[in-house]
């Protein structure tokens, strides 16, 4: 399973500034602009061809550019309907499959809602579909990083402390760290040097220093409420301390990648890029 060797920063999706937006143009516009990565956008569905798929893994190994993939929005591991489970499984295993054709290192996904159901109760069933997913995927030879994402929104699955233990002691899974749904999450608490460094020292202490040299993180600014994460913002929008959540990615020596999801993507990608360069 591929490793990175350092910290590679880049976009949720094409960037903005793509002239003739595809995937293969958003790849060599990532190396125009200085940046060396980019999130493969599946979240309305999984609709890249294979033979673009191949083409895109020829032209990002080409370009040094590092991919990554998102799964569908529309997830919920913990219906209680399993139809819905099934299904949400199989749009993760097919974000997984395009994903390692395009050459993708990393999916990630939304693990859902807790509905009715513990968190306890919850964690059981991400665990579960994980370990399904994993075997499916190491049976059929398909070697991708798969990682439930922390979440926002206080309805949602995803707490850092969920995250980290639904992950724990199963092959090729790693969490998401998204740095700014913890921030809303949390309603503003987690925002400072001391509170980034603490969630690193968390994912350090369950799941290894090795998880801090494999990391795929997601940054932008956020307004939230008193039920977390309402939208995203530019970074100069937001009172989300990104310039100390840099610091403390930078002091913990972490390798992987940072995904910017602010809506001027490439933007805020730079500034987080020119930020660490310069730190």
């Amino acid at each position: 399973m591929f490793k990175p060797d350092k910290l590679y920063f880049g976009t949720a999706g094409i960037p903005n500034s793509t002239p003739k937006p595809s995937t293969i143009n958003g790849i060599k516009r990532i190396k125009e602009l200085g940046l060396n990565a980019m999130e493969l956008e599946f979240v309305r569905g999984v609709k890249l061809s294979e033979s673009m798929a191949s083409e895109a893994r020829r032209i990002a190994n080409e370009l040094n550019v590092l991919l990554t993939a998102h799964a569908p929005y529309y997830i919920n591991l913990m219906s209680n309907e399993e139809s819905k489970v099934e299904a949400s499984i199989r749009r993760i295993i097919e974000s997984a499959e395009v994903g390692f054709k395009a050459g993708a290192w990393s999916v990630v996904f939304h693990p859902g809602y807790y509905g009715s159901l513990s968190g306890e109760e919850c964690l059981v069933r991400v665990r579960n579909a994980l370990k399904r997913i994993v075997n499916y995927l190491v049976d059929n030879g398909i070697k991708i990083w798969v990682r439930p994402e922390t979440m926002g929104g206080l309805a949602e699955f995803g707490s850092l402390e969920e995250v980290v233990e639904v992950v724990s002691g199963l092959d090729y899974t790693l969490p998401c760290i998204d740095f700014a749904h913890l921030y809303a999450r949390s309603r503003g608490e987690i925002n400072s040097y001391d509170k980034f460094s603490k969630v690193l020292e968390r994912v350090e202490k369950r799941l290894g220093s090795d998880a801090l040299r494999n990391m795929h993180i997601h940054a932008s600014g956020i307004e939230y409420g008193e039920k977390g994460e309402i939208r995203h913002l530019n970074l100069s929008e937001s009172t989300f301390n990104y310039v100390d959540m840099v610091k403390a990615i930078k002091d913990f020596n972490v390798s992987g990648v940072i995904i910017s999801e602010s809506p001027n993507l490439e933007d805020d990608a730079l500034l987080m890029l020119s930020t660490y360069i310069n730190m």
